[in-house]
């Protein structure tokens, strides 16, 4: 496959690679990145998605990209609302899997003495695992219909978390294309009991410490205001009722192609117009299973809050545990963006990739309307994680879109094959880093060798500027599904 270096760590696979082609491919990465990248079908998948109907400009692959089921993970399309189509593999099926970040007040020499309590504290209050109920009974269909349509703003309502909470998350936490009735009764039934559980996978809850600042200014809008800062990161999604929604999807949309004739390279790309009763149905039952998303990680974080409180022997706002912001990196988002030179209404695919708006933006929160959007970019475990900050290039690169953390090379599959858990748990130890999980197999398929180099990730998209570092963090604890 012919793949052009344009420029430094940005390269293009053009238009006439592949006949069906209708725009080219454009991929930003270093070179090691890039080697990372040719060992699955990233390139091929990202090359497919150039088959969309109505896509603009470019199928993007960010710094993280890696294979994933129709689009990679870390994959960017944007399609004409009017005249475009809304695929699923372009949303994932974890649907508004996303990261939320909350400071607090304390030092590394207030924490370090009760990790073990507060994490061991923490795996018992927040449910992990596959499968694992929560502490919230949504009381049938009825119930799931509410957090559907209310997002973090019901969980805020029902008492889980502060009004302020809303202000600090995109979307202010509720998306207003949600429709409950979109969704299947399946999905509702698997969502009745999962409100506030973390899962497994790549999901989890980890305490961590500022371990650099780069931007002092940017950093002290958001409460971060010394190395050795204790902060607390949740990583999230809809769990089993998105995934249901976007499995439920997949077979509307396999045969609405058909209906609209549409043609596609791959039928995990399948997708129908974006205005059709097919579009519109997953564009609403999406939302809905986004808000899911959005009231998920809210309960975990009052939970975390609560935790916090009764081991430190003081309240979560004696604590200054203010929520500094939510992102999502599963949603195909309604949005207007400059098109060669003319304002467009588009659907914003991001596929594992993080909304990255940049100062004065009408959906940047007014918080950080002088510095930013933040974006958070997490590693796994014994790597670092880092906030960043939106900026005006990312509009033009990719439709407000960066990294979303530093993205698979190795499968789960083959992690289990290389690492022993335990292993990686005691080396981890050893660091000062203490991780505890439903099972070793967790461990090993999440061990910080099957990732990319999340430093690496961060400094592309720096370089770039479709973000812009602030803060690196180190994590100290850390709860794994």
């Amino acid at each position: 496959m012919q793949i052009n270096k344009v420029a430094e760590n940005i390269y293009e696979i053009p238009m006439g690679t592949e006949p069906f082609m209708r725009v080219p491919v454009r991929i930003y990465a270093s070179e090691g990145l890039m080697k990372k990248m040719r060992q699955d079908k990233t390139f091929t998948q990202a090359v497919n998605a150039t088959s969309l109907p109505s896509i603009f400009k470019f199928s993007i692959v960010l710094p993280d990209g890696h294979q994933g089921y129709g689009f990679p993970i870390g994959g960017v399309a944007a399609t004409d609302y009017e005249t475009g189509v809304i695929s699923p593999g372009g949303v994932g099926y974890d649907i508004n899997c996303g990261v939320r970040l909350l400071r607090t007040n304390l030092d590394e020499s207030d924490v370090r003495p009760k990790v073990r309590e507060l994490i061991d504290k923490l795996f018992n209050e927040v449910p992990t695992g596959v499968g694992r109920k929560g502490k919230i009974n949504l009381h049938g269909h009825r119930g799931v219909d509410d957090v559907l349509e209310g997002g973090a703003r019901w969980a805020v309502e029902k008492g889980y978390g502060w009004d302020a909470d809303l202000d600090h998350q995109e979307a202010n936490g509720r998306l207003d294309l949600a429709d409950a009735s979109k969704v299947s009764d399946q999905a509702k039934s698997r969502g009745r009991s999962q409100v506030g559980t973390l899962g497994s996978g790549n999901h989890f809850l980890e305490i961590q410490l500022v371990d650099q600042i780069f931007d002092e200014a940017g950093a002290k809008a958001m409460g971060i205001t010394r190395e050795g800062q204790v902060m607390i990161m949740i990583h999230s999604g809809s769990r089993g009722l998105g995934h249901q929604v976007c499995g439920d999807s997949i077979k509307i949309m396999t045969t609405a192609m058909r209906k609209y004739n549409i043609d596609v390279p791959d039928r995990e790309l399948c997708c129908a117009p974006t205005t059709s009763p097919e579009g519109q149905a997953y564009l609403g039952a999406m939302s809905a299973a986004g808000n899911y998303g959005f009231a998920n990680r809210q309960t975990m974080m009052h939970w975390t809050r609560e935790v916090f409180g009764n081991i430190m022997g003081q309240s979560p706002e004696d604590l200054d545990m203010h929520l500094i912001y939510d992102v999502a990196h599963n949603m195909g988002k309604v949005e207007e963006h400059d098109i060669d030179g003319k304002r467009k209404k588009v659907v914003v695919h991001r596929k594992g990739a993080t909304r990255a708006f940049p100062p004065g933006h009408s959906e940047t929160p007014t918080a950080y309307k002088s510095i930013g959007q933040p974006v958070i970019i997490p590693g796994t475990m014994g790597t670092a994680s880092y906030v960043l900050l939106g900026n005006e290039k990312a509009m033009s690169l990719s439709f407000g879109s960066t990294a979303h953390g530093a993205g698979r090379f190795m499968s789960r599959s083959r992690a289990k094959k290389t690492f022993f858990g335990k292993d990686v748990q005691e080396k981890l130890a050893s660091e000062g880093i203490l991780v505890r999980a439903t099972k070793g197999i967790v461990i090993a398929e999440e061990a910080p060798g099957a990732y990319k180099d999340v430093d690496e990730v961060v400094r592309v998209s720096d370089s770039l500027g479709i973000a812009t570092k602030a803060v690196r963090l180190r994590p100290i604890g850390v709860i794994k599904g």
